[in-house]
């Protein structure tokens, strides 16, 4: 199967230069990852897909002039049902792992810049994603992420 066709994404006018692709594992169901972003100007374009497992991958709006900013989605990527997923620059992006083993490849337009990182709670009470948990797994650094409000307070929006 083809994964990526520059000239298909081109003519419907997804046109990136991706510059990188990652690879993160997760070992069982249950590990929630997110929601990070990276603050301009290493903002990233993300393509996104599982090759094994399933997650529950949600997006949410951090664009300060965008008619849709703090709102969220969601999709399940699947390894059966082969979907990917583009995130624009100025989201941020979190997933749930709902398989024992998963393996998820992304392609981004930018260079991760570690001083750049940043990210909102997963539980934000203002933002309400329905996730279907209600305590995943979480690393310690994404169990410390702020608030959408003090995103907002601090930054306005992306």
């Amino acid at each position: 199967m083809r994964t990526f066709d520059h000239d298909f994404f081109a003519d419907i006018g997804l046109d990136r230069n991706w510059v990188q692709e990652n690879h993160s594992f997760s070992s069982q169901a249950g590990i929630l990852r997110g929601l990070h972003f990276q603050f301009p100007p290493y903002s990233e374009t993300k393509l996104i897909r599982v090759v094994k497992g399933a997650i529950l991958d949600v997006y949410v709006d951090l664009r300060k002039d965008s008619p849709t900013f703090g709102r969220w989605g969601s999709l399940e990527l699947t390894e059966e049902n082969k979907k990917m997923l583009f995130i624009s620059r100025g989201f941020a992006h979190g997933f749930y792992t709902l398989a024992k083993r998963n393996d998820v490849l992304y392609k981004v337009d930018n260079f991760y810049h570690a001083d750049a990182e940043g990210g909102i709670i997963w539980d934000d009470s203002e933002l309400k994603i329905s996730w279907p948990v209600k305590a995943p797994l979480l690393s310690s650094r994404d169990a410390k992420l702020p608030s959408f409000r003090e995103f907002r307070e601090k930054y306005g929006g992306l």
